[in-house]
């Protein structure tokens, strides 16, 4: 018996840019704006992507956030329809707001964050939590195409959940792997990442609609624990087309990981020279974390719902801030800078995560 094909049929999201897809197509289309500021001590302020402000507790603001998302998708809960949830940061926000106010920290477990969506939800079941740093949605994604592909179900619902911590940011600061001013990925003058706060769910189903997620893959090469390794990701980007049945050379566009880290960001352009062979032969670059920051755990599925968008309505966004140049030792190109293509069939989708998670994703086309 065959795998069935999975589709996605549908996508919800909130971020930095706004609520839905409106204000973030609206902000893609201009140049990156530069990030609020959070204070993580005295003296010791950070550039961050935040949600839009929110009324009431930590999770009060989790259940609108969600309830949102889910509604611009549109699945309605019911039972044995399955829920995949992804997070790096799990309720970590949560925890930190009893500690302020003399409750119990640091009093939850894996399952509290599932716990506090479904419950929002009203999801009846059954649910999955992943938390595999910031590969955490993109497990969840291919958890949830094996289940589909599996026969288990004909629908899924994914979501990407990164709230409002202050561990996430210290932690990054502490590693002193942030950027002091904006995310210039791919850039001669990049110098860190600029995390971002964002959550996002996408409909699959085996019903078939627009875009397939054709193949998906995640290599773990731990050698390097806070950083990628070249030789894994161009293994999970081989499997991930061979699975999906295409070559390299029939790829359109590439959505990087290109978080703005000086040795990640060169990990990544080395894998693809591996891949394509050479910088001419690469296809244009799609990227988005100078608008939306680096969404951690939930990376996969915000950009994830971004592109479908982008591709949808046929913008590519505005590349990179206009204080950034693109490296001249990678040699790569931006999709708004390179010379339009008729149409794109297929989109090579990366996802990089601390502790060796190099995670890639093929999405196709599906034409009349």
């Amino acid at each position: 018996m065959s795998a069935a094909p999975v589709f996605i049929a549908g996508r919800g999201l909130v971020s930095s840019l706004g609520w839905g897809w409106a204000p973030a197509k609206a902000a893609l289309l201009q140049a990156p704006r530069p990030a609020a500021r959070m204070t993580l001590a005295d003296g010791q302020a950070w550039p961050l992507h935040a949600l839009p402000p929110l009324a009431g507790t930590w999770q009060q603001r989790l259940a609108q956030a969600v309830r949102a998302v889910v509604a611009q998708a549109g699945v309605p809960a019911r039972p044995g329809l399955p829920l995949f949830i992804g997070s790096s940061s799990l309720d970590m926000g949560h925890e930190e707001e009893q500690a302020r106010h003399g409750g119990a920290a640091f009093a939850g477990d894996l399952c509290s964050l599932a716990d506090a969506v479904a419950h929002a939800l009203d999801w009846p079941g059954p649910v999955f939590c992943f938390s595999t740093a910031c590969t955490s949605a993109a497990q969840a994604l291919c958890a949830a195409r094996d289940w589909l592909r599996a026969g288990e179900s004909e629908h899924a619902l994914v979501l990407g959940v990164e709230m409002d911590n202050g561990f996430t940011p210290a932690g990054f600061a502490g590693l002193q792997l942030l950027s002091p001013g904006r995310a210039r990925p791919f850039a001669a003058q990049r110098d860190g990442l600029v995390p971002g706060q964002a959550v996002a769910a996408l409909h699959l189903q085996t019903r078939p609609t627009r875009w397939r997620l054709a193949g998906a893959a995640n290599v773990v090469d731990g050698s390097q624990p806070t950083g990628a390794v070249p030789q894994a990701l161009e293994a999970a980007a081989r499997q991930a087309l061979a699975e999906a049945g295409c070559r390299a050379e029939q790829v359109d566009r590439i959505k990087v990981q290109a978080a703005g880290s000086p040795g990640n960001d060169a990990a990544e352009a080395q894998a693809l020279r591996a891949l394509f062979g050479t910088p001419a032969a690469t296809p244009p670059l799609m990227g988005f974390k100078p608008w939306i920051g680096h969404c951690m755990g939930a990376s996969a599925a915000v950009e994830l719902a971004l592109l479908l968008g982008c591709l949808e309505d046929g913008i590519d966004p505005a590349a990179l801030p206009p204080d950034a140049q693109p490296d001249p030792a990678f040699g790569l190109r931006w999709a708004r800078a390179a010379a339009p293509s008729p149409r794109v069939d297929r989109v090579l989708f990366h996802t990089l995560g601390f502790g060796g998670g190099h995670s890639a994703l093929v999405l196709e086309a599906q034409r009349p």
